[in-house]
């Protein structure tokens, strides 16, 4: 692996996924320079929290600090267009959470210039980074799975499921139009078309408000916060708490999504099924060293991740022995290690894995198709075409 001691971050946002980040950078030992927080003083708070010895007043003050290589976007979505074009105008690589952009429009911009600026830039689009998904990956390239047929799957979390649950991807001009799908459901996209290597082509969607008013506090929540307390007011929802998804892949295979942040009891549940014309694989992020691998013929078998077991792409993604279960954390770990590798070399190696501002501009055209079908009630293409 290249030293990425030399190497320093700063990050934007200070809330719960903008903490992951700062964990996951200090565990590969890299430095993190600062934060910068929606204000001055939320920065300070989220700096003291974070044992992060600087906090930065606003972005220019941040992009201005010559020691900062690397910026990661954690701001809500709204914010990711403009903070993303200002760091790469700054010279520096960005790493950008998911989804990208608020719409394909700005997503196809920010494409041509990460691409014009020859920096590295990346979606944290981090579930591809689950060993297992890496292996499956690898089964598919190698053709051990055969033909792709059906894919199918969900991602269903209950983090919303109370009129009292709130979070700034609630609303329209903070989260975007699309809330359940652009959110969650972006992750099961990308990491299909990763582990397939096919692209989704067509969608037809059907999305759903189930809570169509909720409460509304008065003060900011964290996310995967306990909901309410205090002062509230009535605030009407136009975002989507679930959906139901059909897909076709430009590959031939067709598939099933759904999606929820109001199923109770699934806390974070990204399942896959792939059903090939050898053999098929199911994998769920809530049991994610285990993989399921069905045959006709043949006992059917399940795959604890083992790097003493697993095919090449899945071995370099795992860091754990056997039975030392590699989670949510680990999977941001491993991304980073990736692009700040890449960071060091100055380029993207030819065995990059991680997700490109060209997958995350993908997501993007699919979250708007999926508004368009479920506008007309039909079939629509990525790109527009009915």
């Amino acid at each position: 692996m290249s030293d990425l001691t030399s190497i320093t971050a700063a990050v934007i946002g200070t809330g719960f996924i903008g903490g992951v980040h700062i964990g996951a950078l200090r565990r590969l030992g890299l430095d993190v320079k600062g934060v910068l927080g929606s204000s001055a003083a939320r920065g300070r708070e989220g700096a003291l929290a974070h044992g992060v010895a600087q906090s930065y007043d606003d972005l220019d003050a941040l992009l201005s600090d010559d020691a900062v290589d690397v910026v990661h976007v954690t701001s809500p979505n709204y914010a990711h267009y403009d903070q993303v074009k200002a760091v790469l105008a700054a010279g520096k690589h960005v790493i950008c959470e998911k989804p990208l952009a608020m719409t394909a429009s700005q997503s196809a911009e920010m494409v041509a210039l990460a691409r014009a600026s020859g920096l590295i830039a990346a979606v944290c689009y981090n579930i591809r980074f689950y060993p297992l998904n890496q292996h499956a990956r690898g089964m598919v390239a190698e053709g051990a799975m055969g033909d792709l047929r059906f894919i199918t799957g969900h991602y269903h979390q209950d983090w919303l499921a109370k009129p009292t649950d709130w979070n700034w991807r609630l609303e329209v001009e903070s989260g975007g139009a699309l809330r359940s799908v652009g959110d969650i459901g972006t992750h099961w996209v990308d990491l299909m078309t990763f582990v397939t290597g096919q692209r989704v082509t067509e969608v037809f969607a059907d999305l759903t408000t189930f809570i169509p008013q909720r409460q509304k506090p008065v003060g900011p929540v964290e996310t995967f916060g306990k909901g309410t307390s205090g002062a509230t007011q009535t605030q009407q929802i136009q975002t989507d708490d679930a959906a139901m998804i059909m897909l076709r892949f430009d590959g031939g295979a067709k598939g099933v999504m759904t999606t929820s942040q109001i199923n109770i009891g699934r806390k974070n549940s990204l399942q896959w099924e792939i059903a090939g014309s050898a053999c098929s694989a199911a994998w769920d992020s809530e049991t994610p060293d285990h993989l399921f691998i069905g045959h006709r013929d043949a006992p059917n078998q399940i795959l604890q991740r083992d790097a003493a077991m697993m095919n090449a792409t899945g071995a370099a993604a795992a860091a754990m022995p056997g039975g030392h279960v590699e989670g949510f954390a680990d999977s941001f770990r491993a991304f980073f290690a990736q692009v700040y590798g890449d960071v060091s070399r100055g380029r993207r190696s030819a065995d990059a894995t991680w997700a490109s501002f060209a997958d995350g501009h993908h997501e993007m055209e699919f979250c708007d198709a999926v508004l368009a079908s479920h506008a007309s009630g039909g079939w629509v293409s990525l790109g527009g075409t009915s």
